[in-house]
């Protein structure tokens, strides 16, 4: 559109610029080639290119290559921008500072990208929906004249806490420091928010070794939190949010001024389809960018949040440790690092398997043992417990027998069966499996006594109680309220929603029914021959109810604080560990989020999760949510990982995670990474019984419990699909964005 009149006004001078460097992608100069070769041939003159990436802990060092990333200097890549302005008949107005929009009254167009303080935002703030978060830890921008052939993060821990400085070269002899720390590491070490002398004295001093006789250079360096912006719309009128001013993300993966220019790229191309419609324009440049905009924001929130919980994290192993930082985000994967640096990998497998006392190095992650107590299990892969609704009376059938055995067979190193009422009043639906009759016990023994003869896996036995969620019909029938419904019971008389009916607040004399439910029901499991049970304490059942603050108003000595709510809870747990064999393990689930406001807090959850392990249990499964009907979680792929990776490192308990867990290389990172110690699968193994000799075959992973009945498949079947694996890689390498250096 040459015939347009574009004049940019800008606050500062030409030359200012605050900051030192900013970083590039390969997969973003591909775009900039794409679009505007003439400012991509003038970065890429100007810019520093490397392809390896170094994490350095307390002088432990370790490269990973293959990552393509290039540096620039911030004042340089303005200048550039400048030049290709004046270029393409673009006026350029400095050290104008727009506070009247009147003045452009006339203008077809206003683009906000005042940065994240935006003024013009501000302004229409309650028009754009705006949001900003200020996060935890605090931050300082820095330069240096100390070269680096690599993109490091140099990890340091001290009297006062860990440290963490992001670093990269942007052009020869400078180089880009960004400082970060907690607050409580910040309070502590004695730093002041705008005394640059100061902060550049105390982190010369932590990072003397890395600095190696380079100093630090100061540029408006004040120390800052990090704001998380959005808006829920991101234009009014004729004015569009575009930058900073639109969404923030996190410089921990690179990608504020990435986003930026990807954005406007966006926002050009919607305007030259509708030249003549803006608000049609507007809403094609929201379409096509916000859900990309929000998963980057999304990856740059998880990644931010592991620097915030560093000091937790930089107490695992080496190896692990520096994966850790890698795949924090959860974009990048044990396979997305093996194809770029398979010998780092190697490292990262050969240090966990020695860890396990593995004969080989290079065993799985997945595919390792583990033990709970005299429980061993021959791999890591899990079945989470999941309602099916079939049962008769309580009663499991051949459904069951089918269902449960065929996953047995299909090497999972453990079964945990769906929640299994302890009464008939504990039941979710009239299709709940039980555990309160003799013959209820005999048919559940019968399905146990099969996978214990022909398969190597565990199976372990989900005790529960619904609580307030009872009484209702199969979820394929509408989950609607029984009309012969059996009274419902709670922590207090809160509905579960609108539409069933209240509870009954419990009772001292309704509390000593119930334990001596589970106590009968954990005795009945131990006959029927299960290796493990599995206490029922998350999404709002019964025991859950107590723990959310959303779920128990109590006055009692069962409401209030956390340690009263915990009350009957391990009370009933108790009861169970006192019941079952002590060489057998028992698992508590918990949900670690009521994804609602005021619910469960992180405090709250570790102190649940620590009393558990006080009381005696051996592993706790990580759930969230399911506690009101109102709740917003936020789920993506392997979303509830962080909570299991909370409960693990900070109260030091093994842990189950599941939710969106799809594939072999998922498990195998999450493991690597130390986040959990077993991965259960649920909808995955509704339509693969056999995910688990698939992942084998394509590990390549000789198992040596596969029925003699099936052996004959192997040599055909696995060489079949380490064939399609190594197609597919082929496919990744030839897809990722090739490289830019020059």
């Amino acid at each position: 559109m040459p015939h347009c009149q574009i004049d940019v006004y800008e606050r500062n001078k030409a030359d200012d610029s605050f900051g030192f460097g900013v970083v590039f992608s390969d997969e973003t100069l591909s775009e900039f080639l794409s679009r505007d070769p003439k400012s991509y041939d003038l970065i890429r003159s100007k810019f520093a290119y490397w392809d390896e990436l170094d994490v350095a802990r307390d002088g432990e060092i370790v490269r990973i290559t293959g990552n393509g990333f290039c540096g620039c200097s911030r004042k340089t890549l303005l200048q550039l921008l400048q030049q290709r302005c004046t270029e393409e008949g673009v006026s350029l107005h400095f050290e104008y500072d727009v506070n009247d929009l009147s003045k452009f009254k006339d203008a077809d167009i206003i683009v906000a990208a005042d940065g994240i303080g935006s003024a013009i935002r501000t302004q229409f703030a309650a028009d754009f929906g705006t949001k900003v978060e200020l996060k935890k830890n605090r931050f300082v921008w820095l330069g240096s004249t100390k070269p680096l052939d690599a993109f490091t993060y140099f990890f340091r821990t001290t009297e006062f806490g860990t440290f963490v400085a992001h670093t990269y070269q942007y052009q020869e002899g400078m180089s880009t420091w960004i400082f970060e720390c907690s607050d409580e590491t910040w309070q502590k070490a004695g730093f002041e928010v705008t005394n640059e002398e100061a902060t550049i004295q105390k982190l010369a001093e932590v990072f003397r070794d890395e600095l190696d006789g380079h100093g630090l250079i100061s540029n408006k360096s004040h120390w800052r939190q990090f704001p998380h912006v959005t808006n829920e719309k991101w234009s009014v009128g004729n004015i569009v949010l575009l930058g900073d001013a639109k969404a923030t993300a996190h410089y921990s993966i690179g990608s504020g001024t990435k986003l930026a220019m990807e954005c406007a790229i966006g926002l050009s191309d919607a305007v030259v389809a509708n030249p003549s419609n803006i608000s049609t324009a507007f809403e094609q440049y929201e379409k096509t960018r916000r859900n990309r905009v929000e998963m980057i924001q999304h990856a740059a929130n998880v990644s931010l949040e592991w620097f915030e919980d560093m000091t937790r994290h930089i107490k695992h192993p080496f190896y692990q440790f520096a994966f850790g930082v890698m795949t924090r985000a959860k974009k990048v994967t044990y396979e997305n690092l093996r194809l770029r640096d398979k010998s780092f990998t190697d490292k990262v497998l050969a240090e966990f398997n020695s860890l396990q006392q593995s004969e080989k190095s290079d065993v799985p992650a997945a595919f390792t043992s583990f033990s709970l107590r005299e429980m061993t299990l021959q791999n890591r892969i899990a079945m989470s417990a999941m309602g099916r609704y079939c049962a008769e009376n309580g009663i499991v059938n051949d459904w069951h027998f089918t269902h449960y055995t065929s996953r047995a067979i299909g090497g999972l190193g453990l079964i945990i069966t769906e929640a299994t009422a302890i009464s008939e009043t504990g039941r979710i639906t009239l299709g709940d499996s039980c555990i309160y009759t003799i013959e209820q016990l005999v048919n559940w023994k019968h399905i146990v006594d099969f996978i214990h003869k022909n398969t190597k896996c565990k199976i372990g036995i989900q005790l529960a109680h619904s609580g307030r969620k009872g009484a209702i019909s199969k979820p394929w029938e509408g989950g609607t309220i029984l009309e012969n419904r059996w009274e419902l019971m709670a922590a207090s008389p809160i509905p579960f929603n609108e539409k069933m009916p209240a509870p009954r607040e419990m009772t001292i004399e309704d509390m000593d029914v119930v334990v001596s439910q589970f106590e009968k029901a954990s005795k009945s499991a131990e006959t029927a021959g299960f290796d493990m049970i599995e206490l029922q304490s998350h999404h709002g059942y019964l025991l859950a109810s107590f723990l959310s603050p959303l779920t128990n108003i109590r006055t009692d000595e069962f409401g209030g604080n956390i340690e009263n709510r915990l009350r009957f809870p391990l009370r009933v747990f108790n009861a169970i560990r006192n019941t079952f064999p002590k060489e057998k393990p028992i698992s508590v689930r918990i949900s670690a989020s009521d994804w609602a406001e005021n619910g469960i807090s992180e405090t709250d959850v570790i102190a649940i999760a620590g009393a558990y392990k006080l009381a005696g249990a051996d592993i706790i499964n990580v759930s969230t949510g399911n506690t009101v009907s109102y709740q917003q979680p936020q789920i993506g792929r392997m979303w509830q990982t962080p909570f299991s990776d909370t409960i693990r490192n900070s109260v030091e308990i093994p842990t189950i995670t599941a939710g969106y867990i799809q594939d072999i290389d998922q498990i195998n990172t999450i493991i690597l990474n130390g986040r959990a110690d077993i991965v259960a699968l649920g909808k995955t193994l509704l339509l693969d019984p056999y995910f688990v000799r698939n992942a084998q075959a394509y590990e390549q992973f000789q198992a040596d419990d596969i029925p003699p009945q099936y052996k004959a498949a192997v040599p055909h079947y696995n060489p079949m699909i380490a064939g399609n694996r190594k197609l597919a890689e082929g496919m990744k390498k030839a897809l990722k964005p090739d490289s830019h250096k020059k």
